[in-house]
């Protein structure tokens, strides 16, 4: 299960007027620990904005995140109430699970929670709020990152500097 942190950074940017302008943003990074959940915000936003301070890093409780390839860059939060029958008490209980999904608008959101929680007939979306979340990163391992990429062994481009090296020394 993934740990999200919900990291907040602030700078400043010069607006057409020529002052400084203070900008918030934030941006939800997953993570094993604080100090991971640090190293990866800045890696995500020092490409984007050179100087920035992070002001807030904190866990954020979601029990799902959802990315729906519509194409949208709002990231709304949305609480669902699951319904369960507690045998002891012999009444209903209502579990309460936060969740963010990327959409339009709130009505897309419902939508997609609806299809996403398939045919659970016992829950409750009780709240869709926007949030101002700019991007989410979820962990990619490290050799996945390596399968994506054109890389090779060390040894084998080595192999092969050699060889043609050789190949030239005997044309020569």
């Amino acid at each position: 299960m993934a740990t999200w942190y919900l990291g907040k950074i602030r700078y400043q940017r010069e607006d057409e007027a020529g002052s400084l302008k203070t900008i918030n943003e934030a941006y939800l990074v997953d993570a094993v620990s604080y100090t991971e959940a640090e190293a990866r915000m800045f890696e995500v936003v020092a490409s984007n904005t050179p100087d920035f301070q992070l002001i807030n890093l904190a866990k954020m409780k979601l029990s799902e995140v959802f990315f729906e390839e519509n194409g949208s860059e709002i990231w709304y939060k949305a609480k669902v109430q699951y319904i369960t029958f507690d045998e002891k008490t012999q009444k209903e209980k209502k579990v309460p699970h936060m969740m963010l999904i990327n959409a339009e608008n709130p009505k897309e959101v419902y939508e997609a929670l609806v299809k996403n929680l398939g045919n659970l007939n016992d829950y409750l979306i009780t709240d869709i709020n926007i949030t101002t979340i700019l991007e989410v990163c979820p962990y990619v391992p490290e050799n996945e990152l390596l399968k994506k990429g054109n890389f090779r062994p060390v040894a084998e481009v080595l192999a092969e500097q050699e060889s043609q090296l050789a190949d030239q020394a005997n044309q020569s």
